[in-house]
């Protein structure tokens, strides 16, 4: 699927320097390769660099604008734009283009690929547009991985006529607009010279051939709406915010052109005992005031079941330890995070006798003299 630069930076086409270099930077962040999880973050950062370049530049930004992103990306593998007019590129001397000034070298070049090579540019048959959705897992399913089914509600081709947008039987004739060729040429006259643009023939859709009826399924369209049911791989790992991809299962192109993409963006829920930081896992422990005091072995959750791990002696309220490799899995990658368990004392609501007595003793070898039913939970309290 072609993917223009105004849409590989998410910028309409009239947009100024300013926005595309803001748009620019904002997408950066996403896909830098060293801080990026996207599974495709290092090609897509080579498309936003390549993208600034060219439409950061006037005199590249016009000629792509003029060529269409294939045509334009067909030079540059050509030789490129050398604005130093060096051989093998598209330079030459009198203007970065070549030629007397720059019009006539670009007007030869316009001339090359919208007449001599027969191409479409961007009046081709268009690929089809991307589609998208949203996705809602527990973290256990981002844990383990998962197979999940989204359905979406998505054109297809046309199942009575197969996409042609006419019955089998209808009679055919030679499109008068193109005369059969599919494609209509027009010449325009821009600062840089006469350019010729050839474009899909509006009237015939590119078929050169118009038909007496058209399918009564889908008007002529080739195309009808229907649900889709699809089964989705979601990868062991996966944040809240990040997309999967679905090569071919957006709406269809064009005739002869590829289908779009279908982009899912996964949410991870929330989970009652996990906070996730990344890959690491943040939980809140309940602990009693002698397991405090004297140390204790404790359990506590993990995502898969439970762990065990040695409390020292003297534990203070709001104390974290760490449970090396019993976070989240790495995203495509080895390892896991880490599970950070904080641990809070936790003072009885009512004690019964014997326990208060021990308390009171407990007080006093301190050299306190408190009543245990008149503050001493709440001096407790405050200590931690």
């Amino acid at each position: 699927m072609t993917e223009s630069y105004y849409d590989v930076l998410g910028v309409s086409r009239d947009a100024d320097e300013s926005e595309i270099k803001q748009a620019y930077r904002q997408q950066v962040k996403k896909y830098h390769p060293d801080v990026s999880d996207e599974p495709d973050a290092e090609e897509q950062f080579k498309k936003l660099q390549q993208a600034k370049e060219v439409l950061t530049d006037d005199e590249k930004r016009q000629a792509y604008d003029q060529l269409g992103h294939e045509r334009f990306t067909q030079a540059e593998k050509r030789g490129g734009f050398d604005q130093d007019g060096g051989a093998g590129g598209m330079g030459g001397a009198g203007g970065p283009f070549g030629g007397q000034g720059g019009a006539g070298g670009m007007n030869d070049i316009f001339d090359q690929f919208f007449g001599g090579m027969g191409g479409q540019g961007r009046g081709g048959p268009q690929p089809g547009q991307d589609l998208r959705t949203r996705l809602s897992i527990d973290l256990e399913d981002a844990y383990e991985g998962v197979e999940k089914q989204v359905t979406i509600r998505r054109p297809e081709a046309c199942p009575d006529c197969g996409g042609s947008g006419h019955p089998e039987d209808a009679d055919v004739r030679t499109c008068p607009e193109c005369n059969g060729q599919g494609q209509t040429t027009r010449t325009q006259q821009t600062p840089l010279g006469r350019v010729q643009q050839t474009q899909t023939c509006r009237r015939c859709g590119g078929d050169g051939e118009l038909y007496s009826e058209n399918c009564s399924t889908c008007s002529g369209q080739g195309e009808v709406e229907r649900d889709a049911t699809l089964t989705v791989n979601v990868p062991a790992g996966i944040r809240s915010g990040q997309t999967l991809r679905m090569d071919g299962e957006g709406a269809p192109g064009d005739r002869r052109a590829p289908n779009g993409d279908l982009l899912i963006e996964v949410d991870v829920d929330d989970h009652p005992d996990f906070e996730r930081d990344g890959d690491d896992l943040h939980h809140r422990h309940a602990i009693s005031f002698p397991q405090a005091t004297f140390g204790d072995t404790i359990e506590v959750p993990t995502v898969t079941g439970s762990a065990e791990f040695d409390l020292p002696g003297g534990t203070q309220s709001g104390e974290r330890f760490r449970l090396q490799g019993k976070g989240m899995p790495h995203l495509r990658g080895r390892g896991h995070g880490d599970l950070y368990v904080t641990v809070q004392v936790v003072t009885p609501d009512s004690l019964n006798e014997e326990q208060r007595d021990a308390l009171e003793a407990f007080a006093e070898a301190g050299g306190e003299e408190i009543d245990v039913d008149q503050g001493f939970f709440e001096k407790l309290r405050s200590s931690f």
